[in-house]
């Protein structure tokens, strides 16, 4: 694959857990037409307005709860993700973020460097699902960077693998040990706006518009973050052999008032002791690597609210992050990007 280059991509992470930083990357991401998906002016009363006097502080705070040594959770697996699958494909690659650093213009540039003769990128969002506030953001801030720094290169973008059989055992097999310790698993996936699923639906008159959206075929299908959540958790639950009532699905992370998919997690934590969950396994599938969403919002925060509720044990599973498997099964999606897993890329 001579002239050939890898791009790693993911959301991102302040640079530091000083207040400044993260004011800075929450601006970024708020800022995002597609993560606050209401006209500018608008966008920027409710960011800099209501959003950013008080919420760089308290997230400074949660991140300073979760850095590591090799700083933020997410970089630092990443770092050691790529590390691991050079391993194993013989590519020049590296990453970047869609917000904060590495930026894709700096990623380019780096594989410039390693890759004189680049003349193919292949882009891979880390994101099993699609949604317009993750992969649909980052892939275009990409194409956007490419486009206009080189637009001489042939571009080649991984799809959403929510259901391809290899991630599915991946992740059910990062369940497997736990299940002895837990009495019921829930999913909890990151929570998006109804509204962004009814942009997402090409069809426009399928999602949260049908009967059954998410068990009726359409084409709406392919960008339905949903369906897509529902179709991991489904597929994941039979792979380990979960009867239905074994397993459930919430949704974390909500923003602002409007209506947002449920049920929602923290409701959930609260109500599953009072049905009889005392030891609770909690996976989080829309993240393949751990970041500020599931080792505080839910290992920490999460587990207080389920105590407090009457649970007894609350077990937090890892994402799939640079596990051995977990980088071999995502080896071989590059190394047979042109046969073999040609039907997951672009």
């Amino acid at each position: 694959m001579n002239g050939t280059a890898l791009l790693l991509l993911n959301l991102g992470s302040p640079d530091s857990v000083n207040e400044n930083d993260v004011r800075k990357y929450l601006r970024e991401f708020l800022m995002d037409e597609r993560v606050i998906d209401a006209p500018y002016v608008i966008r920027k009363i409710i960011v800099e307005g209501f959003i950013l006097p008080s919420r760089p502080k308290r997230s400074a705070e949660a991140y300073e709860k979760v850095w590591t040594k090799a700083g933020s959770p997410l970089i630092a697996i990443s770092n050691r993700f790529q590390h691991a699958l050079e391993e194993e494909v013989d590519l020049p690659m590296t990453f970047a973020m869609r917000y904060a650093n590495p930026t894709p213009a700096n990623a380019l540039k780096a594989l410039e460097a390693k890759c004189p003769n680049m003349k193919r990128i292949l882009i891979a969002p880390l994101y099993p699902h699609y949604a317009m506030s993750s992969y649909e953001t980052a892939l275009l801030h990409v194409q956007r960077t490419i486009q206009k720094l080189r637009s001489d290169l042939d571009v080649k973008v991984l799809k959403p693998f929510y259901e391809e059989p290899a991630y599915i055992q991946n992740l059910a097999e990062s369940i497997k040990p736990h299940l002895p310790d837990i009495d019921h698993l829930l999913f909890s996936y990151h929570g998006l706006p109804v509204r962004h699923l009814k942009k997402s639906d090409p069809t426009g008159e399928h999602c949260y518009r049908c009967a059954n959206c998410c068990d009726t075929p359409s084409v709406a299908w392919n960008t339905c973050y949903k369906h897509q959540v529902t179709r991991t958790s489904t597929l994941t639950a039979k792979a380990l052999n979960l009867s239905r009532n074994q397993y459930s699905v919430s949704f974390q992370s909500r923003l602002g008032r409007d209506e947002w998919i449920k049920p929602f997690t923290v409701e959930r934590l609260e109500n599953l002791p009072k049905e009889g969950v005392k030891r609770l396994g909690i996976v989080c599938p829309a993240f393949v690597a751990d970041c500020l969403e599931t080792l505080e919002e839910i290992a920490m925060a999460g587990k207080e609210i389920f105590l407090e509720a009457g649970g007894e044990s609350l077990t937090v599973i890892p994402c799939l992050n640079d596990s051995a498997p977990w980088v071999k099964t995502f080896a071989q999606y590059v190394n047979k990007h042109e046969n073999g897993y040609a039907a997951l890329w672009n």
